[in-house]
């Protein structure tokens, strides 16, 4: 074959190869409301920084009639391209190729691009959209499934790992996205379960719909699988591109330092807090009063929502934000919460970004039900993650702090750098009135006017308890400090906490409540 003849040859089989499934499957794609995979790539990454590998890999099944079947670039395209100018790995699930379905090969060509993310210290993203197993290749489909979870467990708190879900994913598929950082979907397009509603009908007779067993919403708000919900594929990506911003590129190397801002003047700390210690206030607006340009990316918004999860910048750096959202129960931990909270805290601390935690927690959830589904082996997650945590650790207890809540929320006692209260912080085993009925009981029913006497009580144990004062005098909060003094210390702690080193003893690793 001439020279000519080669490279003729070899843009008719890539611009073949480019068309994926062909025409008639790309248009019904789109008429799901779907892009194609390589749509979705140029659609994330940078203008023209896609770069693809492997687009001449072809399956070897030769079973069932696919001998002579050709499935284009094995209906997966990866590569690697940039974010913001930043490297990442990609790879694209194209379900006009066989639904997408996963091959032996189509796997190696996902397990090859992560494992160069994991050489290279690169983030990797895997965008999800598959009928799943291949059942014409058998056990080498499970083979296949199995190699990529094992490259997620390898790459767990290396570099980071973002899942997409633009489709289906279904049965052994979904434990992949389980496995990475943070999921993404988009309603009315993704669709996570591990059995369809065909088998929960014939197991269970349950009528389902597959949108109500495992849509978007259910595993962005019920089920807390997925941690950021949009309303197209083009929110999903912005959302990406964000994400990616405030994370470092892998666990050797620090989120980027940018130009610091000052918090916007609408949101003034010192007129978010009511007067009234029982009235609650949105304490993501505290954040925004804490953050560079008032910027708050947070995580999880639908799921648990009596916790707040996500990243800000204070004075250009990258933080961790935690906090009690006490407009949600109070802001009380319970399973879903705590659960929430430990696996960010981990997250943090695997790529160094310092945690800063917001306080205004009444205790654990009580009732059979937490009780009964483990909220003591959940809650303990919250107090595991925190002390494990050897990132700069910060606190501002801004009202209550109770029992085993004030312990769990990064106390000093769980080893917090710097513990910051504000003059409204109430910190006590529990509330003024139950504390007061517990200690003075016989006093207030001996009264002649018991529940004037129990109002006495109440305010001489929250004058003695009650405030921030008896825990500074015992060292353990650092400094009392005025609301609006607040970003001021966290710039200061941040910038003495950057050279912070802590040691652990030498262990193969710890063994967390799971």
């Amino acid at each position: 074959m001439s020279f000519t003849s080669r490279i003729l040859d070899f843009f008719k089989r890539k611009s073949t190869v480019s068309l994926g499934g062909g025409e008639k499957a790309i248009s019904k794609q789109k008429a799901g409301g779907k892009m194609t995979a390589r749509e979705r790539i140029a659609a994330l990454l940078d203008e023209g920084s896609f770069h693809e590998y492997d687009l001449f890999v072809e399956h070897k099944c030769q079973d069932f009639g696919m001998a002579d079947k050709e499935l284009a670039a094995d209906g997966v395209v990866t590569g690697s391209g940039t974010i913001g100018g930043r490297p990442v790995c990609i790879y694209a699930q194209d379900f006009t190729v066989a639904g997408g379905s996963l091959g032996l090969m189509h796997a190696r060509k996902i397990t090859k691009v992560m494992d160069h993310a994991i050489k290279m210290g690169v983030p990797i993203i895997g965008i999800n959209d598959s009928g799943g197993a291949r059942i014409q290749e058998g056990v080498n489909s499970l083979a296949g499934y199995g190699e990529i979870f094992y490259r997620n467990t390898l790459a767990s708190g290396v570099v980071p790992q973002i899942s997409v879900i633009l489709g289906p994913c279904a049965g052994g598929a979904v434990y992949s996205p389980a496995l990475t950082d943070f999921v993404f979907v988009v309603d009315n397009i993704s669709k996570m379960f591990i059995t369809g509603p065909e088998v929960v009908k014939t197991v269970l007779g349950e009528e389902i719909s597959m949108e109500d067993l495992g849509g978007a919403r259910v595993q962005a708000e019920t089920a807390g699988n997925a941690h950021f919900f949009a309303n197209s594929e083009l929110e999903c990506f912005a959302q990406i591109r964000k994400l990616v911003g405030y994370l470092p590129n892998n666990s050797r190397a620090k989120a980027a330092m940018i130009e610091a801002k000052t918090p916007k003047a609408s949101y003034k700390i010192e007129n978010l807090i009511p007067k009234d210690s029982k009235i609650p206030f949105d304490v993501r607006d505290i954040v925004r009063s804490l953050a560079d340009d008032s910027e708050f990316f947070e995580v999880q918004e639908l799921f648990a929502p009596n916790a707040i999860i996500g990243f800000a910048r204070i004075n250009g750096e990258t933080v961790g934000i935690v906090g009690n959202q006490a407009l949600f129960l109070a802001g009380v931990l319970d399973i879903d919460a705590s659960d929430k909270i430990a696996r960010f805290i981990r997250f943090c601390d695997a790529f160094s970004i310092p945690l800063v935690t917001l306080v205004d927690i009444p205790g654990y959830l009580p009732g059979s039900d937490q009780e009964h589904n483990g909220v003591i082996r959940h809650g303990a997650k919250v107090l595991y993650a925190y002390s494990e945590a050897t990132v700069p650790k910060i606190t501002v207890i801004l009202r209550k702090a109770y029992g085993g809540g004030y312990i769990a929320m990064c106390s000093h006692h769980l080893r917090a750098d710097f513990v910051f209260a504000w003059p409204t912080a109430e910190i006590a085993v529990m509330g003024p009135e139950g504390a007061a009925n517990i200690i003075f009981r016989s006093e207030i029913m001996a009264a002649a006017n018991p529940e004037e006497m129990r109002k006495l009580k109440v305010q001489e144990y929250t004058d003695k308890f009650a405030n921030p004062y008896v825990a500074a005098s015992s060292g353990y909060v650092d400094a009392v400090i005025a609301p609006e003094e607040t970003r001021t210390y966290l710039v200061h702690a941040l910038q003495l906490a950057r050279t912070k080193e802590e040691s652990r003893p030498d262990r193969k690793h710890g063994v967390p409540p799971f």
